[in-house]
């Protein structure tokens, strides 16, 4: 399935349409870290850099363990997330929100917020109830969760890195969600939350 704003399509990537738009994943991720957010990279970070990190995630894409939306405008790719769930039996219920970036030209729009509220609906559709995730304290992106609803549990002092090496704080989130009637009824069958239709229809 499709979800969209105003100006952008929001679309869950099938394995080909990612191996396809590994590219435009790898600018948008290229233009993240030199807007100095702390995504796991640090400057100098190069445009080939980004295309063998992003190629590097195809086999979970390929088997469904990590799952990847892209945001289309006019120009091409210019935001994303993702959801990895957990591989334990005993965490089948909950999944973990990455990689949530939007292109500095393409902020003030509201596609954050819409890539995020894609997110969760993306989770409940595949059973999670509980979505995890975190991020810079003090960031914007910071912001847009506290606006969210979501609660945090925790902070940690000089977790890790921004581009330029500076040690930063990080805030870990959780939200609960209700997952919807069809996910819910195949988890209660015991099948994998993905068989329900779910992360595997995108949101």
């Amino acid at each position: 399935m499709t979800a969209a704003t105003r100006t952008h399509a929001v679309a869950r990537l099938s394995p080909d349409e990612f191996r396809d738009s590994v590219q435009g994943l790898a600018g948008l991720l290229v233009d993240t870290v030199d807007g100095n957010a702390s995504v796991g990279f640090l400057a100098p970070f190069g445009h080939d850099e980004a295309v063998a990190w992003w190629t590097a995630r195809q086999p979970a894409v390929d088997d469904g363990s990590l799952a990847v939306w892209a945001a289309r405008g006019p120009g091409g790719i210019v935001g994303t997330f993702s959801l990895v769930r957990s591989p334990k039996p005993n965490g089948r219920h909950r999944a973990e929100l990455v990689k949530l970036m939007v292109r500095r030209d393409a902020r003030g729009q509201g596609l954050g917020r819409a890539l995020l509220a894609a997110a969760e609906e993306a989770a409940a559709r595949a059973g999670a109830t509980l979505l995890l995730l975190d991020t810079e304290t003090g960031s914007p992106a910071e912001h847009l969760y506290r606006a969210a609803g979501w609660t945090r549990y925790g902070v940690v002092p000089d977790y890790a890195g921004d581009p330029a090496g500076t040690l930063r704080d990080c805030s870990f989130y959780f939200k609960r969600l209700t997952p919807t009637r069809a996910a819910a009824a195949a988890v209660g069958r015991g099948h994998r939350p993905e068989e329900a239709g779910g992360v595997e229809d995108g949101a």
